[in-house]
């Protein structure tokens, strides 16, 4: 089968990077994690901070057995699939295989591509740069807005008013941002208390 026809049935994935951490922000934060992060992005956030995973072209086609194989060598059985944009392929066959290896696994999304795999929970961040496709919404276990502007707040609201009721509403400071809008943050958290706050801790501990 030709690697192209691979990638379209989602057993072979461009692989920017997958690693052993903890997870540092949204409501796993302190988990130990395994990461899988695919390349591939066109969404395009200008403040996005590992603009190399754009290009899938860039990065090895890894079979999806090889990649849960590699996951397995950690204690951890927490698989976080992020990217790019892991939704730009059918991630049907992973999920799976983890699943079936007792992985729980969780997909960090911008929504910008219909829902693929099995998940145990959806982090959605909605991006400014291209709009959600519709059925995210109402799958989302939690709502994720980088805050980078100050118009930021009115966009997370909108996007709160449809997910549904369970999903957990975190902002989130931009990490270069951090200092102008933290305090605006907290005022707003405190003014609007199912809001949450998400800090990316991992920069803190300086790790990946």
């Amino acid at each position: 089968m030709l690697e192209k026809e691979q990638v379209a049935e989602g057993t072979m994935l461009p692989l920017m990077e997958a690693f052993y951490t903890i997870q540092g922000e949204g409501s796993f934060t302190g988990h130990s994690a395994y990461f899988i992060r695919l390349g591939g992005c066109d969404v395009g956030c200008v403040w996005c901070d590992v603009k190399d995973s754009w290009e899938a072209g860039k990065w090895p086609l890894v079979g999806v057995e090889e990649i849960v194989n590699e996951a397995m060598k950690y204690p951890a059985r927490l698989a976080v699939i992020t990217g790019g944009e892991p939704l730009m392929y059918d991630l049907g066959p992973l999920t799976s295989m983890l699943k079936e290896r007792g992985f729980q696994v969780n997909l960090e999304t911008s929504g910008a591509h219909p829902l693929s795999g099995e998940f145990d929970w959806i982090c959605f961040s909605p991006k400014k740069f291209k709009s959600p496709v519709e059925g995210i919404y109402e799958k989302a276990n939690e709502l994720k807005v980088v805050v980078f502007h100050s118009s930021d707040f009115e966009f997370a609201e909108v996007h709160a008013a449809k997910v549904n009721e369970g999903c957990v509403k975190l902002l989130q400071p931009e990490w270069s941002k951090s200092s102008r809008f933290m305090e605006k943050i907290i005022t707003y958290v405190k003014n609007h208390p199912e809001w949450r706050i998400s800090l990316q801790t991992h920069k803190f501990m300086d790790i990946p």
